[in-house]
């Protein structure tokens, strides 16, 4: 039942029905990478648009300050990430992609990339949230991936002047691309586990 939800959800146009983990795992990394790459196509559209020197002050800053999704508990480096289970990553990234479903409606870029976004950030999660289903089996309980909500992003809504405003426009962009590579780290590797026989190493 959640293979036949899952491949609705997330596999239209897949004619192969879903019939194991593996297959749902590879579906779900498909969808963040390429919310990764429309992630760094955004970002880098909107570097280049910057003069040198603003360039050089936004990331002085960005590098000083957090992005709202810092507040969830994840692997600091590759080594916690191997040691982490399979449900906890899922876990993680199913929070990092719900705390982005309102903030990625404000990422610069226009409607068609917006538009692009949204859905796939919704469609993600949810099978997510079936692959963590499938794998409480294991025993392990961690509380409901859906229980826990973000504040709103930051200050980001609150009325900016111009410098304000191209500061956050940055601090978003960058922080959406840093989370969507997390994510798609988390996933790959929680891929990985489900094949004995292959070298999980980052």
């Amino acid at each position: 039942m959640n293979a036949v939800l899952l491949s609705s959800v997330l596999a239209a146009g897949v004619s192969q029905p879903l019939s194991d983990s593996q297959r749902l795992f590879s579906i779900a990394v498909s969808r963040v990478q390429h919310l990764h790459l429309l992630a760094q196509r955004i970002f880098s559209e909107f570097e280049s648009s910057l003069q040198t020197e603003e360039q050089r002050q936004l990331n002085k800053i960005f590098l000083q300050d957090f992005c709202n999704s810092d507040d969830i508990i994840s692997p600091i480096d590759k080594h916690q990430t191997q040691r982490s289970s399979v449900l906890k990553l899922l876990s993680i990234s199913y929070r990092l992609i719900e705390s982005w479903e309102f903030p990625s409606r404000a990422l610069i870029g226009g409607p068609a990339l917006r538009n692009q976004i949204s859905p796939k950030l919704t469609e993600l999660k949810t099978g997510i949230h079936l692959l963590i289903r499938a794998n409480q089996d294991s025993g392990e309980s961690l509380a409901d991936p859906g229980s826990v909500l973000l504040a709103p992003y930051g200050s980001y809504y609150q009325s900016l002047t111009a410098d304000d405003s191209l500061r956050r426009s940055y601090e978003l962009l960058a922080c959406f691309k840093k989370d969507m590579h997390k994510v798609e780290t988390y996933l790959t590797v929680a891929k990985c586990r489900l094949s004995p026989e292959a070298n999980c190493t980052l």
